[in-house]
């Protein structure tokens, strides 16, 4: 296991354009980190820097104790793992996941030794013989996995490693790629702009934009507690209401509406311009429930829409001063509401739970 940094990496082409300005990270051994971010932020060419794929600008790449920033990639030892899977068509999974092996000239007898261990590991050891063609995408995933950690890489960098599969093969591979990372204890970068994917497989999420660190951190933590209006938006979804803070934990919009808010929010709170309500955070009860529209964020509104969607209800409501909440109701809720309390006009009650509704300051990182 080895950690990896990257200290002050920028990456400029043509001496205008800045794919990645003056990023710095750590992580540490055996830690799985997300770069997390839309197309074109700058997460692949960080990647690469990495890899040794792309030269850095500026700034110092280190593998543990060792400095790589000018070493090229076969001396950095590496596992990578590419969005294509890049598996040889014409070599069987037995001499795709080989192949690194036999350009180190390993001796015959340990290359067969790895490779059984690497198959078995991804649960193909019964496939060895088939040609790639011959596989499923969630097989030709895990060859490529075994292709990488067959080498005995210090780190393993997975690009964009999903984005072949349909939801239902994401969602089956993913787990496979946590628990083998966790098995393997291998230090682990991994990049997608998938938001889900980033949540459930890594230990911390860095999210990037416009060639820079937005935030780093669990992805609990990012979630709650985002630094900024970009995080805030691309971490899950929620209603972001205009206004500014007014002391004492509230928080006031241009049409009067007064919420009680988390005081101690994101960095830079204090000059925030937006309160984040994450849709989960609204409680929602009939409006004739007999419950008196008093107390800390409790609301009349009125449904826009409501959309079923199995475990939940998405629901747009209007409250009286204009503005537009976004909700999400767990179904479990429907028998109490009653199905005409979520019928577009009906009358309904919420409460925004003080603690979720977190001021979030402007961009500007």
């Amino acid at each position: 296991m080895t950690r990896v940094r990257l200290d002050g990496v920028t990456k400029r082409y043509g001496g205008e354009a800045v794919a990645v300005d003056r990023v710095s990270l750590d992580v540490p051994q055996g830690e799985l980190l997300v770069l997390l971010g839309p197309s074109g932020c700058g997460k692949t060419t960080t990647l690469r820097i990495v890899a040794g794929f792309v030269e850095a600008s500026e700034g110092r790449v280190r593998l543990g104790d060792r400095d790589v920033t000018d070493e090229p990639p076969y001396r950095r030892n590496i596992g990578i793992v590419f969005q294509s899977f890049a598996l040889f068509p014409h070599m069987t999974v037995f001499e795709n996941v080989a192949f690194g092996l036999r350009r180190r000239r390993r001796p015959e007898a340990e290359l067969r030794r790895r490779v059984g261990e690497m198959l078995e590991l991804v649960r193909m050891e019964a496939l060895a013989q088939r040609m790639p063609r011959q596989l499923s995408g969630g097989q030709q995933q895990r060859v490529a996995l075994a292709r990488a950690l067959a080498i005995g890489p210090d780190v393993l960098l997975l690009d964009e490693p999903l984005s072949a599969l349909d939801a239902k093969l994401r969602h089956e591979v993913r787990q496979e790629i946590k628990q083998l990372q966790q098995l393997s204890g291998i230090t682990t970068v991994l990049v997608t702009h998938d938001q889900d994917e980033a949540m459930s497989l890594g230990d911390r999420l860095a999210v990037m934009n416009d060639g820079r660190v937005q935030q780093v951190g669990p992805p609990e933590a990012l979630y709650r507690r985002p630094a900024n209006r970009f995080v805030a938006g691309f971490i899950g979804r929620g209603t972001f209401l205009e206004g500014r803070l007014a002391g004492e934990g509230r928080f006031v919009t241009p049409s009067g509406l007064v919420l009680a808010c988390a005081a101690a929010a994101a960095a830079g709170s204090a000059g925030a311009t937006e309160l984040m309500i994450r849709p989960e955070a609204i409680e929602a009860e009939a409006a004739d429930a007999g419950t008196a529209a008093a107390g800390a964020n409790v609301l009349d509104a009125v449904v826009e829409r409501a959309t079923f969607l199995g475990p939940t209800v998405e629901a747009a409501l209007r409250l009286p001063t204009g503005e537009m909440l976004a909700a999400e109701i767990p179904a479990a809720r429907l028998a109490g509401l009653g199905a005409a309390s979520l019928a577009a006009g009906a009358a309904i009650r919420v409460r925004i739970d003080p603690a979720s509704a977190v001021p979030i300051a402007a961009d500007g990182i």
